[in-house]
């Protein structure tokens, strides 16, 4: 055995000269694996690189990487050195700022759990910071993806709302505008806090509307988090 079963990390041999080598590798694919941090995945051209820098890598990868598809590509030394990652592998997207769960084929993203044929169920969030247009409402882009199991929607003011003859404002979708809050406030840090009583789905991709109690928005700033479910179908064969 040359290498550890769940790493492979390089073992020192009996009588090996220069074993810092050795040594020295290893502690950087640890360094690399636990808890670990992806530059990017899908990366299919070597980056420049500092030591311990990781990247997951896509298909038909050139240069260095060639032929190391799907695999984890680390900076050690002056060089690339790689690793096939398990089902169950965990890391962190840097670039994304999402958590990965890998199936044993893929990495995906925001997944709870991965079956062997690689359907998933994706917990998700999508945020946005939504500046207010002056008048009664204020309509997002769209927010809520279509087949998406809502479980709640939350807000925080980040810039005060201000408007005329405005005292509170709420928050829904086109058709039901207090669905995810009501008599919401005005001030900076002001939130939202919208559960829904049983999770809904949405069959279309849906805005968010903020409206008025009563009068016109001026302006204002708010930050805005849909929290939902999504289904992944199992991978192509």
């Amino acid at each position: 055995m040359t290498n550890t079963y769940n790493f492979a990390l390089p073992l020192i041999q009996a009588a090996q000269a220069q074993k810092h080598v050795t040594v020295n590798e290893a502690l950087v694919r640890m360094d690399a694996i636990a808890q670990m941090r992806l530059i990017d995945i899908d990366v299919v051209s070597p980056p420049v690189a500092i030591d311990g820098a990781a990247y997951g890598v896509g298909d038909s990868a050139s240069g260095d990487w060639s032929g190391q598809d799907g695999d984890i590509a680390i900076y050690s030394n002056g060089a690339w050195v790689f690793l096939t990652p398990k089902s169950g592998w965990k890391a962190w997207n840097e670039t994304a700022d999402v958590a990965l769960l890998h199936d044993g084929v893929r990495w995906h993203s925001d997944a709870l759990a991965v079956s062997p044929g690689g359907a998933a169920t994706f917990c998700r969030i999508a945020e946005t910071v939504h500046v207010i247009a002056a008048g009664t409402s204020s309509i997002t882009g769209i927010m809520i993806p279509k087949n998406a199991v809502v479980l709640g929607i939350t807000a925080r003011v980040e810039d005060a709302i201000t408007g005329t003859g405005v005292s509170a404002w709420t928050l829904g979708i086109p058709g039901a505008p207090t669905r995810y809050g009501y008599g919401l406030g005005l001030g900076k840090n002001s939130f939202a806090h919208g559960v829904t009583g049983a999770p809904i789905t949405y069959y279309a991709d849906t805005p968010l509307v903020l409206s008025t109690d009563a009068g016109n928005f001026i302006d204002g700033t708010v930050r805005l988090a849909v929290h939902f479910f999504e289904l992944g179908r199992p991978r192509i064969v």
